[in-house]
């Protein structure tokens, strides 16, 4: 057969039972003036 997973349950799946959630940003890159400033004093 092949090497691939089950994914039959997947196909059941019903979406209706997940909540909606808002996604966060933590972590957010830094601005373009921070890189320019890192670029100009090394």
């Amino acid at each position: 057969m092949s090497d691939k997973p089950d994914v039959s349950e997947v196909t059941k799946f019903d979406k209706s039972k997940l909540k909606k959630t808002e996604t966060q940003e933590k972590n957010p890159l830094p601005s373009k003036e921070i890189e320019q400033e890192k670029a100009e004093t090394s």
